[in-house]
């Protein structure tokens, strides 16, 4: 029986080869859309439990390829919920007393990192792009995903992807251009922490094995 199948059966062995398999490529979406190791990391906890509820739209068709853009689709999905939720969050923090400030020397030091620094000069770049643009971007350029399976990931036209791309490519050609380049290491996969993700995996296999029965 195909991993697809398997998947669509609710088979917990099949998730955790899903998960083997892709939560690397999960994790690191999530963190390009983000910019954020921990969110990232939740990302990934989120989009695999995501990915049991809807199991039973898995396509099993004999033409149907790998579940990696299903997943990247969810994963994107998951992205934009806790984005959300945690811009809620700061409203809500916005209308608390502000407390005396205290300076935070950590801050200070981890502001001297070369690393950090690239980082924060990428992530400014591609706040210049609009939402759609910059899923698009990290579908295609940094997963690797073509057209088709950026297009199935997003529920979008093949066109719509093509689109998108362009312009997130004029945008950020044009800041280039103006001398705020994006940092080198912002092509490179990220590097995962203390072993956050192999953790996840357990969690979403339990889980799945506690609801199959």
């Amino acid at each position: 029986m195909s991993i697809r199948a398997r998947v669509r059966d609710g088979d917990p062995d099949a998730f955790r080869e899903l998960f083997d398999a892709y939560a690397r490529s999960v994790y690191n979406h999530a963190y390009r859309l983000t910019g954020d190791w921990s969110t990232a990391e939740d990302v990934v906890s989120l989009t695999f439990l995501e990915a049991w509820r809807l199991r039973d739209r898995v396509d099993v068709g004999v033409e149907a390829g790998s579940l990696r853009p299903w997943l990247l689709g969810i994963a994107t999905n998951v992205t934009r919920n806790v984005r959300r939720a945690a811009r809620r969050h700061d409203v809500a923090l916005a209308r608390l007393p502000r407390a005396e400030a205290v300076p935070d020397f950590a801050e200070e030091v981890s502001s001297r990192i070369d690393g950090r620094g690239r980082l924060a000069l990428a992530m400014t770049a591609l706040a210049a792009l609009r939402k759609p643009e910059r899923e698009v971007l990290a579908l295609c350029v940094w997963s690797g995903l073509d057209y088709a399976e950026a297009a199935e990931a997003l529920g979008v036209p093949v066109g719509t992807v093509r689109s998108r791309l362009s312009r997130a490519r004029t945008k950020l050609a044009k800041l280039v251009a103006a001398g705020n380049p994006l940092s080198p290491d912002a092509d490179r996969e990220p590097t995962p922490r203390h072993g956050q993700v192999r953790g996840d995996r357990e969690m979403a296999v339990r889980l799945a094995q506690e609801n199959a029965r």
